[in-house]
């Protein structure tokens, strides 16, 4: 049941990603390169998310309790407008990009800013599903029983739903950003950011609860 489990859950949190990856990004060089950039960005703006929570580990001396509840709210607000920046440095990237194959080839159709946003909102959200995603889905392979303790049999399943929740916001947040930045309709900025804000939180409090209680899997020996 341990691959079922993995290669089900990986084809439900990736499959749609996937299939939107090979029909209408693959078949064109230029889109597969924006997409990657795209994924670079996410994983730069992790980077220095991860580097602003060790600094702000370090300060506090990361002490349990209340101290530890309020790191983690500062860690998600950072880590929100972290991304939120470097999809704006990527969204001006693109602008001066496309700015210059027009320069370049004027006769040939520069990819439109909505096909960009589109691509870009795919590759933060398939980096963001992969870093997210990725452990979980290793534990999925076992040793292991998932509910022994009496929890929820079904948490790879939630996993892996949450984190196609996660890739798909990501590519319409994209297209919702640029699109406010293409028409100077910067309410639609505040309504990424805050959706992403609540989004973030909702998932950061169930990862919370989630540490007061046991596992919900267990290591099971099992004669051969």
């Amino acid at each position: 049941m341990t691959a079922a489990v993995f290669f089900g859950c990986a084809f439900i949190a990736f499959g749609p990603a996937l299939a939107l990856y090979i029909f209408t990004i693959a078949t064109e060089p230029l889109r597969v390169i924006f997409l990657i950039i795209g994924a670079f960005f996410w994983l730069v703006s992790l980077l220095l998310s991860s580097l602003v929570w060790f600094i702000a580990g370090t300060i506090t001396g990361d002490k349990d309790g209340p101290t530890q509840k309020y790191l983690l709210i500062f860690g998600v607000l950072v880590s929100v407008f972290i991304q939120e920046m470097f999809r704006f440095a990527y969204y001006k990237l693109l602008k001066k990009a496309n700015e210059g194959l027009k320069n370049i080839n004027a006769d040939e159709t520069a990819p439109s800013m909505r096909l960009l946003a589109y691509v870009s909102g795919l590759g933060f959200g398939i980096m963001s599903g992969v870093f997210s995603f990725v452990n979980t889905l290793s534990d999925s392979l076992g040793p292991g029983t998932v509910g022994i303790h009496g929890d929820s049999p079904q948490f790879f399943l939630n996993s892996a739903f949450m984190t196609l929740v996660i890739i798909m916001l990501h590519m319409f947040w994209g297209i919702v950003f640029f699109d406010g930045c293409e028409k100077k309709k910067w309410y639609a900025l505040l309504v990424v950011l805050l959706t992403h804000l609540l989004v973030s939180a909702l998932v950061s409090l169930e990862n919370s609860c989630s540490f007061h209680v046991k596992p919900p899997w267990k290591s099971v020996n099992t004669p051969m």
